[in-house]
């Protein structure tokens, strides 16, 4: 009976020794997991982000832990979150696809410096001076129209033609409140002044415009036959006609003097909890194998690299209208207010 009880005791100690050695080896590798983990936020489409940051994991071996917005509140659900979090941040990494928004997190105060070996050179439209924020990877802002209904002679190629009586009834834009319109919206105001935006808005509300709640749901109703023209980018046109969408487009020329350009931005947290990954993170979103990739996806951003101008310069964007971001950032809330006093 002793025989057996010290058989059973040793058996005890045994599968608590074991228990204790594989607690002591987790403990261990926790920390090293945690630190081989970077937190994005990101307001780009998930399908369009998704490779890039798997191309990331599979060069560094480093994890990433991707929060994306929806469409209907594309970017600024982000934006709420990252101010929400200010004190005590959960993001390492901030990707958006506009610019606008992430200027007014840094004049808050919610963004870091960065600098790395790719951005001593970088174009100084699109970097602020601090090197708060990034931007590669270009959008411009367009006019879809559906080729069934309007054909190429007659789509409108500025935002003047737009305000013509005879598409009363026939245009619709996504809301301001969301996505890049506010943006665009913004730069009518930092362009033609106050004023005259105020007129535009109050033309468009005069052709009965009608707000949809994103880009891509504009460009899914004319492509359905529910409007003829709307106002999007770049990249919702170049995914309906992989679609087989009767979809073509014109640049949203301002007066002449060419199409808003909206740049994708990348910015590190301020008080980042992994400071170390996200400069990773940063140097791969801004290397030109990312822009190689979003080149080459159904977005088909212009790459700002010039090693890679010629190569996608079908994606090029001719004639880009001249716009301080700031100015257009600082008009935002503004136009957003004033859009929707307007429009709804």
């Amino acid at each position: 009976m002793r025989k057996k009880k010290t058989a059973i005791c040793t058996g005890i100690f045994a599968m608590l020794a074991v228990l204790f050695v594989a607690l002591l080896l987790c403990c261990r590798q926790r920390p090293s997991q945690e630190r081989a983990r970077v937190v994005l936020y990101c307001s780009v489409d998930q399908v369009i982000a998704e490779p890039i940051i798997a191309e990331f994991e599979k060069q560094t071996g480093i994890k990433v832990a991707a929060r994306f917005d929806t469409e209907a509140t594309k970017t600024v659900g982000l934006i709420q979150k990252i101010r929400a979090e200010g004190v005590s941040p959960i993001a390492d990494v901030f990707w958006s696809n506009e610019i606008f928004h992430t200027i007014r997190l840094a004049h808050e105060g919610l963004l870091a410096p960065y600098e790395g070996p790719s951005t001593k050179d970088w174009p100084a439209l699109l970097h602020d001076a601090e090197g708060k924020w990034y931007g590669f990877a270009l959008r411009a802002r367009v006019i879809a129209y559906n080729t069934q209904r309007v054909s190429r002679e007659q789509a409108p190629q500025t935002l003047e033609e737009v305000l013509d009586p005879k598409w009363k009834g026939r245009l619709i834009m996504a809301a301001a409140e969301f996505g890049t319109t506010g943006g665009d919206v913004a730069s009518w105001f930092a362009h033609y002044g106050f004023d005259r935006a105020h007129r535009i808005l109050q033309a468009l509300k005069a052709n009965r415009v009608r707000l949809v709640d994103g880009n891509s749901t504009a460009v899914r109703m004319i492509a359905m036959g529910q409007a003829d023209v709307c106002f999007t980018d770049t990249d919702d046109v170049y995914a309906a006609q992989r679609n087989g969408w009767p979809v073509a487009m014109n640049y949203l020329d301002q007066g002449g003097n060419g199409p808003l350009v909206i740049p994708n931005t990348a910015a590190v947290i301020n008080g980042a909890p992994h400071p170390e990954l996200a400069k990773r993170l940063m140097e791969f979103l801004l290397s030109e194998k990312c822009e190689q990739m979003l080149a080459q996806s159904d977005s088909h951003n212009s790459p700002v690299h010039p090693s890679l101008a010629e190569e996608f310069r079908t994606y090029a964007i001719p004639r880009p209208l001249s716009v301080d971001y700031k100015e257009v950032a600082d008009q935002l809330p503004t136009a957003i207010k004033t859009a929707g006093e307007v429009l709804r």
